[in-house]
């Protein structure tokens, strides 16, 4: 049953002066673990404000810290990449460093296309901070989940809490961003985005399809299973969704695709940044 409810979600503490990129020297990089963490302290909002309900529903009072969380284990430690791939990722990300000069990295796509994955590694690369913007909604709601966000207080009201989200984050510098995969839809979110790099991940919807039915939907709230074989109904559902949003995503200012590449990490990668050096050349 949806909410009618205002907008409230206030982030008035993220922005400080002190997150302004300093000038580089070879001798120096930004990206060291302590910034960082430094970047991150600044993710921090007052509340999550009094949700008032329309008439006949039970008002609700959300307040949450919303702090930084520690930087993830090395992604490039792991196994994922051997060392000579890791070298030319690093390599590569000191070549397009200073034609970035700090803006920031969104990434947009379909539900399920790995933008999460993929923005966790380019961030350790290029020495970015990585957040993912439905998890600062989700803590600004006490934990709360997207999917029960949707439920409690409706589409429209988490859409203007995304639309507070990515407003905050444009005034800042060295973040990967996750979006959520409805944050295209509204021209006002491409109006902060445009402030950094938007990347498009583009994944063919039927593998898109295999991968959400393996996991589950029910983190989904625009996913909604009737009877039926789940892999149908979940195509069907992300084959609407991508009507209404393909036209959206051409505002990206590149585009990767996964079609050929999805079991290859390293392609991925790599061309996920010649595709942003080719774009800050142009």
């Amino acid at each position: 049953m949806e909410a009618r409810v205002s907008k409230s979600l206030h982030l008035t503490t993220w922005i400080s002066s002190d997150n302004a990129v300093p000038t580089m020297s070879n001798s120096m990089r930004f990206g060291t673990t302590f910034e960082k963490k430094k970047r991150l302290d600044m993710l921090k909002c007052n509340h999550l404000g009094t949700i008032k309900p329309a008439v006949g529903h039970r008002q609700a009072g959300l307040k949450a810290s919303c702090t930084s969380q520690n930087s993830p284990a090395s992604i490039l430690e792991s196994g994922t990449f051997t060392a000579e791939e890791d070298l030319v990722l690093k390599k590569k990300s000191k070549e397009i460093e200073p034609y970035l000069s700090g803006r920031c990295i969104y990434l947009v796509g379909m539900m399920g296309s790995g933008k999460t994955t993929i923005g966790q590694i380019l961030s350790e690369v290029l020495d970015y901070s990585f957040v993912d913007s439905d998890k600062l909604i989700e803590r600004a709601a006490g934990e709360t989940p997207v999917a029960d966000i949707f439920r409690l207080y409706g589409e429209t009201f988490f859409r203007d809490n995304e639309t507070e989200v990515l407003h905050k984050l444009s005034s800042m510098h060295r973040f990967v961003i996750s979006t959520g995969g409805g944050a295209v839809v509204r021209p006002i979110n491409w109006k902060y985005m445009q402030k950094g790099i938007s990347i498009f991940i583009d994944v063919p919807l039927d593998a898109l399809a295999q991968r959400i039915t393996a996991v589950g939907t029910a983190s989904r709230p625009l996913l909604h299973h009737g009877s039926g074989d789940a892999y149908a109904q979940t195509f069907k559902r992300l084959s609407l969704l991508w009507e209404e949003r393909s036209e959206a995503y051409t505002n990206a200012s590149v585009r990767v695709s996964l079609e050929r590449m999805y079991t290859l990490p390293f392609l991925t990668y790599i061309h996920s940044l010649v595709q942003i050096e080719e774009y800050l050349k142009e």
